[in-house]
């Protein structure tokens, strides 16, 4: 049984976003944010205290698009990844690894010089220049959906969408989505519109309940 910890919709929503696209069986171990503050035994499953963790028997990852890319080909035929011999295959892994590396960071900046440090600690001119940079680097993201594409790679959806799908969740919470092209707003509203999306939403909220943990949104500010 894949275990995975989570705090709500933080970047561990992506892996719990898979499980639930591909149909697998889980436990979701809900943490208050942050857990390397606020649930300090947390620290013996992870030293880092960050999430997300997924274990699945003696596999511990700490990486959420590594989660993606993991539990994609983790059983054979999953339609959410893409084999080498694909022509779409270097594009599936760019994508992959761009939803993080390329558009999240920048987003980290902004909730922690915007919302979690202290009032006399914040830098209001440090979040307005990463948000920007977030809207800079949607230029790719863009480019690659015009013309109708529904999605980023081999016309079907993929754990590509789910790693860049979370970079747009993420801008939701930040007050970026407006700002964003049109064809990206089209293309987030159709990956929410998603059951599997919808069935991750439900997910955390229930096992939020279920566990006593804040519902609010608290997504980390280290790039897991």
């Amino acid at each position: 049984m894949i275990t995975l910890h989570h705090c709500v919709s933080a970047r561990s929503f992506r892996p719990l976003w898979m499980l639930e696209e591909l149909g697998l069986p889980y436990t979701l171990r809900m943490l208050p944010f942050p857990p390397r503050a606020l649930k300090r035994e947390f620290l013996a499953d992870n030293p880092l205290g960050t999430v997300p963790l997924l274990v699945d028997g003696a596999v511990r990852l700490t990486e959420s698009a590594a989660m993606c890319q993991y539990l994609a080909t983790r059983g054979a035929g999953s339609a959410l990844a893409l084999q080498p011999h694909e022509p779409d295959y270097g594009a599936w892994l760019n994508w992959l690894h761009q939803g993080e590396a390329t558009l999240t960071f920048p987003q980290t900046l902004v909730l922690r010089y915007q919302h979690f440090e202290p009032p006399e600690r914040r830098q209001p001119q440090v979040a307005q220049d990463y948000a920007r940079w977030f809207l800079a680097r949607l230029k790719a993201l863009d480019l690659a959906l015009q013309d109708g594409r529904e999605f980023l790679c081999a016309g079907r959806f993929t754990a590509a969408e789910v790693s860049v799908g979370y970079a747009l969740m993420l801008a939701g919470h930040l007050d970026l989505l407006s700002a964003m092209p049109p064809a990206v707003q089209a293309y987030w509203q159709r990956l929410q519109a998603r059951p599997g999306f919808a069935r991750a939403l439900a997910a955390q909220h229930q096992a939020a309940l279920d566990q006593g943990v804040p519902v609010t949104p608290a997504p980390d500010t280290r790039p897991n």
